[in-house]
């Protein structure tokens, strides 16, 4: 949970504040699981959006496959004072493009003050280019969210309209919420039609409120529905802030964990 770690960040809050693009967290589930989120990324996108993803994923639940590009470089190589973020951003046709950030979200809450402006900094540079940013969660990290994830306004969960779907969809907003997150949104893919789509919905929804308390918005079918206009829609943050807020929850977080294992470290000591 935040428990107030984003006042950590405050130092930031002016730096942040210039048109930011809207930040979500993406969690996909079911048998197509990684081209369900790359339909997702390209529909946000649309005609005019701009997206940019920031793969957390690792191994095969990465989305190099689906989007035809290779593994990549981690946003982290930035600290090797040889990589560029050019050289980071895999351009990927009706997207910005695709950044790995597995290793730099793992590191991140370890790193020195100046490290971690430096790959904040790289983050605001891609959010000028950006109308949205999708943040490809893994999974199976969903209860123990990563400084970016935990960051992130908005949460964005691709339910699949079959079994394994629903599962992974229940698992995944089970998870967030006991992350701390204070609602979810939700658009469903691969139903039959509409009355399919919103009847799997309700059927979730129930599911959820009954076992879980965290209220869905429902944004309706992923291939059919204006899924960026949904996620403009405000939850939790105002439209101004929802990036910025993002930028300063990255900073601020990686902080406090970093001060956290500090003290834990000097505790276990010699």
């Amino acid at each position: 949970m935040l428990d107030g770690r984003e006042d950590q960040a405050a130092g930031l809050r002016r730096l942040f504040r210039r048109a930011p693009p809207q930040v979500v967290a993406l969690y996909v589930g079911g048998r197509t699981r990684t081209q369900n989120a790359v339909l997702a990324a390209h529909r946000i996108a649309g005609r005019a959006e701009r997206v940019v993803i920031l793969d957390e994923a690792e191994g095969s639940d990465t989305l190099a496959d689906a989007l035809g590009v290779s593994e990549g470089t981690d946003l982290l190589q930035l600290l090797d004072g040889r990589t560029r973020l050019s050289g980071i951003l895999q351009t990927v046709p009706g997207l910005v493009g695709r950044v790995p950030v597995a290793a730099a979200a793992l590191a991140l809450p370890l790193l020195d003050e100046a490290r971690r402006a430096c790959l904040v900094e790289a983050l605001r540079i891609l959010h000028r280019h950006a109308s949205f940013v999708l943040l490809h969660a893994a999974a199976e990290s969903v209860a123990e969210p990563s400084p970016f994830v935990q960051a992130a306004p908005r949460r964005l969960v691709v339910a699949e309209a079959s079994a394994s779907g629903a599962t992974d969809a229940y698992r995944s907003i089970k998870g967030l919420a006991a992350a701390g997150a204070g609602s979810v949104h939700v658009a469903v893919c691969g139903a039959r039609g509409r009355a399919d789509a919103a009847a799997f919905f309700r059927s979730l929804e129930a599911l959820v409120v009954r076992h879980v308390g965290v209220p869905l918005a429902w944004l309706g079918e992923l291939e059919r529905d204006d899924i960026a206009a949904g996620l403009r829609q405000p939850l939790e943050l105002s439209q101004p802030e929802a990036g910025a807020a993002f930028l300063r929850r990255v900073a601020g977080l990686a902080a406090a964990r970093s001060v956290s294992g500090t003290r834990i470290a000097r505790r276990v000591g010699p």
